[in-house]
């Protein structure tokens, strides 16, 4: 009768020792992971320059007619004391993508507009860096100092480019790039997204990459102001042409060139595509989840297991203990999840979020965990990344030209 409980103490014991491991882990990703969790980092101290340098801005587009009207706006319309210039690149889109920005153009006036096609990327080339890079050539012409790539579904204050500028000028920076607030608006977005760029800035804590010598490099591709000079040295886009990531790819090639990168959160740079569905959530998480990895099957238990030491064991070790009455293994993991949802509350602060949502993080990470596998499955499936109907290829079956 007395071996019951003996029997019954190895388990407890492995659990309670898991939740202590996802407590360390805690209270190091608290302390030691560049103040990920803190949401203060926004453009550094700047001030107006003597003389405004030139700007072109490139803007990469393809079936983008439905967040155009609320986004191209805000680009012509920006109050920016230098030479500024507007190219978008309609990357074969089927929704009239072009004509609209000429008529948006034509209606609000503004910054001038040219409205450019690549054409079909050739192989080796995600489309939107081909697009990028057919913008980039129409630009050279016009001798920028600084570009400013961003995305189609990007509203910009009518100040942003200047703040940027000046960001970049007093900073010395190459790359001054600012994370736009996405849109939470739905449920799932709420539950969703304030995670997605929690989960970013905890891979890539912004106060690193912000940092000269840190190797820590990632930029937010919605809005990057790049200098034009260091462009041709990091050969930017070619040098980065099969990125899916390409904004992470893009920070590392200029860290590699010797530049000096900032990335930080927005203030009045903000998103507007809707993605009210989780299926629309999945597929933006999934398309490259497993790119990030580097399409390495090693990374990718690493990663399943990271998430679920750290996200998942806190509850299950809190229902554990308290199904098996033991109170060292719920206590231990009631801190452990005490400290994650901590974590989370300036994010959700800065989302304008309600503070209930923090506990609810291991679910959120769970759906990421199953998000990250899918894309691993796609990619095993032979699709490659899919994204506005193009599939790319697996990067195994693209050559990389020098």
């Amino acid at each position: 009768m007395r071996a019951a409980p003996v029997g019954q103490t190895a388990p407890v014991s492995a659990v309670v020792w898991t939740a202590v491991v996802s407590l360390v882990a805690w209270c190091w990703l608290l302390l030691g992971q560049g103040f990920f969790w803190r949401t203060d980092v926004r453009l550094p101290p700047r001030r107006d320059p003597g003389q405004w340098p030139s700007v072109c801005i490139v803007v990469p587009a393809r079936d983008e007619a439905a967040v155009l009207p609320a986004s191209l706006p805000s680009l012509l319309a920006q109050d920016y004391p230098g030479r500024a210039e507007v190219f978008l690149v309609d990357d074969g889109s089927s929704d009239g993508t072009g004509e609209l920005a000429r008529e948006l153009s034509r209606r609000h006036g503004g910054l001038p507009l040219t409205v450019g096609s690549p054409g079909e990327p050739p192989a080796g080339w995600t489309g939107k860096l081909w697009a990028v890079r057919h913008g980039i050539d129409l630009a050279r012409a016009r001798e920028p100092a600084y570009l400013l790539l961003t995305d189609a579904d990007i509203a910009h204050a009518p100040d942003s480019l200047r703040e940027l500028v000046a960001a970049a000028r007093t900073g010395g920076f190459d790359v001054v790039s600012q994370m736009a607030r996405l849109r939470v608006e739905s449920l799932w977005e709420r539950l969703v997204v304030p995670a997605f760029v929690y989960f970013f800035a905890q891979l890539y804590p912004f106060r690193r990459i912000g940092r000269k010598g840190s190797r820590t490099a990632a930029a937010a591709g919605g809005c990057v102001l790049l200098r034009a000079d260091m462009a041709e040295r990091a050969r930017i886009p070619d040098a980065i042409r099969h990125a899916v990531i390409d904004d992470v790819a893009l920070a590392r090639a200029v860290k590699g060139a010797g530049g000096h990168v900032w990335l930080g959160l927005a203030e009045r740079v903000d998103s507007v595509r809707p993605y009210p569905r989780l299926r629309d959530l999945w597929r933006m998480v999934s398309r490259s989840a497993y790119a990030q990895l580097r399409h390495n099957p090693l990374l990718l238990f690493g990663t399943v297991a990271g998430l679920a030491l750290v996200y998942l064991v806190p509850p299950a070790a809190v229902l554990t203990g308290a199904v098996n009455g033991s109170a060292a293994t719920a206590v231990t993991g009631a801190a452990a999840w005490a400290v994650m949802a901590g974590t989370y509350v300036p994010m959700l602060r800065y989302y304008g979020q309600p503070l209930w949502l923090a506990p609810l993080l291991p679910f959120t990470a769970f759906l990421y965990l199953l998000m990250t596998v899918d894309s691993a499955m796609q990619h095993y499936r032979g699709r490659g990344a899919a994204w506005k109907g193009r599939t790319y290829a697996r990067p195994d079956a693209v050559p990389d030209e020098g």
